[in-house]
């Protein structure tokens, strides 16, 4: 059985494909630097061309939501990631989103642009990684998402060359997304930092351009 064949499976089995469930700091957004729980799903609708969590796309392990709260009150850490491979291809996902939410914990769902945010739980805070050309998946971004974030939620952009920052740029300018923070993150080893926060200066001033914390660290 494939990922798509499990996933499809989970939505009749109240199941949800799990990858790993792991503690770290959260290395981006404007949380970087807290520790965090990471709830990463599996299965992925995207094959970006620099993705560093390709394994995600793999099956993983079938786990009700009872057990993956269990599992994630045990770090007693109160920041949750829910991420993947894309952690919105799952219709339960929802549910445990609700659920975490409902025990007083602040829950971030990182998110690719090509799915409909509208059912993800509004008391969570969503980090849209909305693909670039470089990545070969940018005809695949739900336009229409942009107009959907909210103040509390964070619009990413990976950057691998000017062409990138130039596009998302013009997004920016297109549609004035009310996201309350912008981030560039540099594709490894594509882009110097240095020349990523000179872009940034001179044509989005209001950005956040970020270091990729676990990766200069060497952490998961």
């Amino acid at each position: 059985m494939n990922i798509r064949q499990a996933i499809q499976k989970n939505k009749t089995e109240t199941l949800i494909e799990v990858c790993e469930i792991f503690s770290s700091v959260q290395g981006e957004t404007s949380k970087a630097g807290r520790p965090a729980v990471f709830v990463r799903l599996s299965g992925c609708n995207l094959k970006c061309s620099w993705c560093d969590t390709a394994y995600a796309s793999e099956e993983g392990t079938r786990m009700d939501i009872n057990t993956i709260i269990e599992k994630v009150l045990c770090y007693n850490i109160p920041l949750i990631v829910i991420t993947g491979g894309e952690p919105l291809l799952q219709d339960r996902v929802f549910k445990l989103i609700d659920t975490l939410c409902l025990k007083g914990l602040e829950v971030m769902v990182e998110t690719n642009g090509s799915l409909d945010i509208s059912s993800v739980p509004p008391a969570a805070s969503i980090i849209m990684d909305f693909k670039t050309p470089s990545s070969g998946q940018s005809e695949s971004m739900k336009e229409e998402n942009l107009k959907k974030l909210k103040r509390k939620d964070e619009l990413k952009f990976v950057i691998a060359d000017r062409a990138d920052f130039e596009w998302a740029r013009d997004i920016m300018r297109k549609h004035s997304p009310r996201a309350g923070e912008v981030l560039l993150s540099p594709a490894s080893g594509s882009i110097d930092f240095t020349r990523l926060c000179g872009w940034a200066a001179e044509s989005l001033p209001g950005s956040r351009v970020q270091a990729n914390l676990h990766k200069v660290f060497g952490l998961r």
